[in-house]
């Protein structure tokens, strides 16, 4: 390894670096076609208004099909952050015991995930006579382990992130892969927008079926709704539904930030962090100096930016329309999409909070959506030099 970019990482573990990157790359794959899924041109939900007596239901008329490649995708990733945890796990035993492994020993050395005290002391008792001496009680090893254990997490043991891990990967390495299924995150009615992002009321953690009703008015009322939908995974064996993007980032930045280094080095983690990804397609003479070359920038981080990047052009050039002397829509919506996410984002940032309805700040936001027509309107005029040339 060149310098001490990566001091703390012993050459016994470079391999779970790439192991980890490989995972990223699955998740990013799987944010490519929840992004396409999320924004295709007819929605992912449409809905229909169906009278009842004096009152008028809006349903679920159609939810569009989840492509199966993506709890595939999903499965695999979980798979290989559960190997990252386990080939760790299998290389530290060998070097700490000084030998190669027996089969019967070998056969002995898994990450358990122990929700209580008394479960893991059984594990660690069935490892006494023929186990490994590194995950015997008392062991170096043995300790690391026993400080990652879900019942460290005194209320619900079962949303530690070691917890969650095992569940899914059990369930897709013997049952089916990952279950999704799309569900309402967020659903705001345009005349009741709340002050604040913190006036949101949390929906209930379950798929949206056809013919769901989602609201109910007085016939002959109009009352428009903007959706949030996404997309869901189930955690088996319960009726819990979670952002499925969400349960793979923060079991993904807990395998790598926090379990992978302490099993390593029996520490707080130490710095720098394990890249999130680096180039695994060809092979380095020096690996270190690879990893310091990669991003902790995880692909979650990613497609949440671009997510967000693209609902924020929507928004933007419906915004910068109203105000006088705009350009039309089309070139709007040309100079936004000529800056890059990151840039969009930035100009959103200027804004202040969205539903914030104080005098100062809504007249600050009009000077600044001012300053964004007038960036519209410079880049039309560019735009049209050039092709005269």
């Amino acid at each position: 390894m060149t310098g001490h970019t990566y001091a703390w990482l012993p050459e016994r573990h470079l391999g779970v670096a790439a192991t980890l990157s490989h995972a990223d790359e699955l998740i990013g794959q799987v944010a490519d076609l929840l992004f396409d899924y999320q924004t295709q041109p007819n929605g992912v939900i449409q809905l229909a208004e169906v009278p009842r007596d004096r009152i008028s239901q809006t349903i679920v008329e159609k939810v569009a099909p989840i492509p199966r490649k993506v709890p595939l995708l999903v499965a695999d990733a979980l798979v290989a952050f559960r190997a990252a945890l386990e080939h760790t796990l299998f290389a530290e035993v060998e070097f700490l015991d000084g030998a190669p492994l027996d089969e019967k020993a070998a056969k002995l050395v898994e990450m358990p995930a122990s929700d209580t005290h008394v479960k893991f002391a059984e594990w660690t008792k069935k490892r006494a006579r023929n186990g490994p001496p590194s995950l015997r009680a008392g062991g170096e090893l043995a300790r690391r382990i026993e400080a990652l254990q879900p019942f460290h997490r005194h209320v619900q043991a079962d949303l530690h992130p070691l917890a969650r891990l095992v569940l899914h990967t059990n369930h897709a390495k013997h049952r089916t892969p990952a279950i999704t299924a799309v569900r309402l995150a967020v659903m705001i009615r345009d005349d009741q927008k709340p002050r604040s992002l913190r006036d949101y009321s949390p929906l209930p953690e379950e798929p949206m079926c056809i013919g769901d009703i989602i609201a109910e008015t007085p016939l002959g009322t109009k009352a428009p709704v903007t959706l949030f939908p996404t997309v869901g995974i189930n955690r088996p064996g319960t009726d819990r539904w979670p952002v499925l993007i969400k349960e793979l980032d923060e079991i993904s930045g807990w395998v790598r930030t926090q379990a992978v280094p302490r099993l390593i080095t029996g520490t707080e983690p130490p710095e720098p962090p394990l890249p999130a990804r680096y180039e695994i397609t060809i092979g380095h003479e020096d690996e270190g100096e690879a990893m310091s070359m990669g991003s902790t920038t995880t692909a979650v981080d990613r497609y949440q930016l671009r997510l967000g990047a693209a609902s924020a052009r929507i928004d933007l050039a419906d915004l910068i329309n109203r105000i006088d002397g705009s350009p039309d829509r089309g070139q709007l919506v040309a100079w936004l999409e000529k800056l890059t996410d990151e840039e969009v984002m930035e100009r959103v940032g200027r804004l202040g909070a969205a539903f914030n309805y104080e005098a100062d700040i809504v007249l600050r936001n009009v000077e600044i959506l001012k300053g964004l027509r007038d960036e519209a309107l410079t880049f039309g005029r560019e735009t049209q030099t050039a092709g005269e040339h």
